[in-house]
């Protein structure tokens, strides 16, 4: 796996929650990178931080971290070897997966603690920041 390289992306991002029956608001789909997940007892949005609403419930001040893909469905472990050593470094994360591809997004206060992390363990990292 640390072979695998990995793109920060630019953005500042804020992972939103709405109640479960809500429809799917036009500020969360703005912008190059947004994600949405409906589960039984919430809305899920990840969206650029400067659209989220001051009123919605949001964690703010995250970073992704993209793995390039695509990626087959075929490999395994792709999240756990990014999310151990971020575990054992005392780097929270939220995991986002595309059909082609894994995001790892980190708090913006530990950005360079993650990137430090991951590069020891043997991942290239392209900074867009």
């Amino acid at each position: 796996m640390a072979n695998l390289k990995l793109t920060v992306l630019a953005e500042t991002l804020a992972v939103c929650r709405l109640n479960e029956n809500a429809p799917v608001p036009g500020w969360a789909l703005l912008g190059g990178f947004f994600s949405v997940t409906r589960a039984q007892k919430e809305l899920s949005v990840v969206c650029l931080q400067q659209n989220a609403p001051d009123m919605v419930k949001c964690e703010r001040d995250w970073r992704a971290l993209k793995v390039q893909g695509p990626l087959e469905f075929s490999m395994t472990g792709v999240l756990a070897a990014l999310a151990v050593p971020l575990a054992k470094a005392n780097v929270s994360i939220f995991a986002i997966s595309t059909y082609d591809t894994d995001y790892v997004l980190v708090k913006q206060t530990t950005l360079e603690k993650a990137i430090t992390v991951l590069r020891e363990e043997g991942f290239e990292i392209e900074e867009n920041s």
